[in-house]
Order: structure tokens, then sequence, then C-alpha cells
């Protein structure tokens, strides 16, 4: 499968301390990836790392074969969609945030108009539409913060542990949902999550980054059964989670 992101020789400081060293990573179009290690590991460094929101002091970053540097900030993050563990909705109407980012995008009104509705009901909220977003629980705000980033398409949809927040129930349906939809419409992903479960159920490839370093990296069932070193095999508890996992 062709990469969408190639990843090469990356070193990320933070506070002048190696906060992700990263020998070489693919992400395959069209691959919901999860990474997974323990707190502090560096998951979200590699995270806002493609997100442009932190710059690395060495290596490359490969963008549908291209030196991502090369593009300015805005071309690339025109390219991107990221959801963080807290939706971040303006105080405005369900529609109206996921409104926003085809709005700024240009994105013709009557296409806007289509493609709003479409995405609040792909994600379960289409009878939220007029609600303020303040007005919505937790599990609903994470629905819109959604519908709000795969309504634009992204080639590469960044998500940082974005159901941590959410009670056990509200999580599942999330998640229920939202891997068909990955399925269907071939979104390359990239999944921060410290949940193991999660992990194997909506990826189809895990990453493993402990010590702020890519440990192993392979299909769910793959990593459970064949972990790649001892630290690998006591952070996974050495078994297989229960669960559904992404075909």
């Amino acid at each position: 499968m062709k990469a969408l992101v190639e990843i090469h020789d990356l070193l990320v400081l933070r506070g002048n301390h190696p906060a992700l060293q990263l020998k070489h990573l693919e992400i395959p179009e069209g691959e919901v990836l999860a990474v997974v290690g323990p707190n502090g590991a560096g998951k979200s460094t590699l995270l806002l790392t493609l997100a442009r929101l932190l710059k690395p002091k060495q290596g490359e970053i490969l963008f549908d074969g291209q030196p991502a540097s090369t593009e300015s900030d805005t071309t690339y993050r025109r390219r991107i969609a990221l959801v963080m563990q807290d939706p971040l909705l303006f105080d405005t109407t369900v529609f109206e945030n996921v409104a926003a980012g085809l709005k700024f995008r240009s994105v013709p009104r009557e296409k806007v108009k289509y493609k709003v509705p479409l995405w609040l009901e792909r994600l379960g909220v289409g009878h939220l539409s007029k609600r303020r977003a303040g007005h919505l629980s937790g599990g609903e705000a994470q629905r819109v913060s959604l519908a709000r980033a795969l309504a634009l398409e992204p080639e590469l949809l960044l998500l940082d542990e974005p159901f941590s927040a959410l009670d056990p129930p509200t999580r599942a349906g999330i998640l229920d949902d939202l891997g068909p939809l990955l399925i269907k419409t071939s979104t390359t992903t990239v999944f921060v999550t410290h949940d193991l479960q999660e992990a194997a159920q909506l990826s189809g490839h895990m990453a493993i980054i402990i010590g702020n370093r890519l440990r192993q990296v392979g299909n769910p069932d793959d990593v459970f059964k064949f972990p790649a070193d001892e630290e690998v095999a006591q952070f996974l508890n050495h078994r297989t989670p229960t669960g559904n996992r992404r075909k």
C-alpha cells in the first residue's frame, strides 16, 4: 500500500530534552494507526508534530511522497484535521460549529448545506443541529467535534485521546460508530490512546512508544501475541484485550 506519511530519523525536543526519537515509520493511505504507550512516552508529541504544533529538531516527514516542510503551515493544515481530548467548540449552534471549517476553506454555501447534515447524521447527532454547543453532553460534544473534522474530508485525521474523558458506555457507542466510518471513507488516521482495548478495536495497526522511542509496529493480534521485548510485553501485560477489532 502507498504510504501517505513517512517519517525518517525524527528527533523532537521539549526543554532541550528528547521527547521523541523515531527512526522510521510509515502510515499507509487509509490506515488507522493507534499509538499507545505509558504516560509521557511521546505519543502526543508524535501527534502534535504531525499537526505542526511542534517542530522537530531533526528528521524528515514526507506527506504523499513530498517533504512536508516544503509546504506552508496554512497549506499543510488544510490537508489534516485534529480532534483533541476536550472538544473545542464555538459558542454557537452545532450546525455552525461543523460548518465553520468548511466556510474557512471557502467551500460553496450549497455544499456546506449538504455536508453538515450528512456528517451530523453519520455521527448520530443530526437531531442536535440547532442546539447550542454549550448545552451538549460530553459525548455529544465529541461527536460534533468528530463531525466537524470529518466533514473537511482530511487526508490525515489526528485523534489525541478523544474519548478518555467519557464514561465507558458513551465511549463504546462512539467507537462503534466511528470505526465503520473510517473504513467507509478510507480516512488515514493516527489515533493516540492509553486504552489498549480502544486501540485494538479501532486500528488496523498499533505503534508502541516507550521511553520516547518507537518500539514496535504491527497488527494488534501480532503485537499482543509477539511483543518485541520485555518492556513492551510488560506494558501490554502480554494479553489480548477482548472486543471487536477493525478488519
